[in-house]
């Protein structure tokens, strides 16, 4: 699973790495404790009025709310969306086929369990550079608002996650799918009708990433601030 993760890079450097055309308004800061619910930089095609898809970056509610939900807030976790299920399941099936997106992270958070303690690590890949999580997205509609509200529509997200593999899995048995730069296009085309077989390729895509990852101890996470991700000596 994935439920806290750092981005630290500025939006100029994600528009320049992910090849973005349009920067949305108010996009997040950088932050190092990025919690459920909390905005974050999403990347997404879509035309939005325009002829042609375009690639955006857009700032994100991170946990996915399906357009045809009453409330914003669901009453189960959607953060997370398993990959082996995500093309079936009610709440992503739509965002699988059309509405895919990549989250941007320098880092993720996962705790190791032994007895009672709960020891935090920071993963990360071998050279520091970015982790674009495959994710889904969907535009959820406030019903309380007029349809020309600045609120009326909120971009939601999820992080899809697959079994782990290499070192990480001593931490957990589940891992955010990575993917490689050579996939991002294919995963965030919009004009491609999304389904599992596109799902299982880009999880196959993203091993390499997966296997290489490597974590390190850090404090608990309290606060905001990249001393969270400085690595714990002791």
């Amino acid at each position: 699973m994935c439920g806290r993760y750092v981005i630290a890079r500025a939006v100029g450097d994600l528009v320049s790495m992910f090849d973005v055309m349009a920067a949305g308004d108010n996009l997040p800061d950088p932050a190092w404790n990025i919690k459920p619910t909390n905005r974050v930089p999403v990347v997404l095609e879509s035309a939005k009025g325009e002829d042609e898809p375009v690639r955006r970056l857009e700032a994100g509610r991170w946990s996915l709310t399906p357009s045809y939900s009453k409330e914003l807030n669901m009453k189960f976790a959607t953060f997370n969306a398993r990959s082996e299920t995500a093309a079936e399941k009610a709440t992503f099936r739509g965002s699988v086929k059309s509405k895919r997106a990549i989250l941007p992270a320098d880092a993720y958070f996962e705790w190791k369990t032994e007895g009672k303690t709960k020891t935090p690590y920071a993963i990360h890949s071998p050279n520091d550079e970015i982790l674009a999580f495959a994710g889904l997205y969907t535009w959820w509609p406030d019903k309380s608002l007029p349809e020309d509200h600045e609120d009326y529509w909120t971009l939601t997200a999820t992080i899809l996650t697959r079994a782990a593999v290499g070192d990480v899995s001593q931490l957990h048995d589940r891992t955010p799918v990575t993917l490689p730069p050579s996939f991002w296009d294919e995963w965030l085309d919009a004009d491609q009708d999304g389904d599992q077989t596109l799902v299982d390729a880009a999880v196959a895509a993203a091993t390499p990433v997966a296997e290489a990852l490597e974590f390190y101890k850090v404090g608990p996470l309290k606060g905001d601030g990249p001393e969270l991700v400085e690595p714990l000596n002791s």
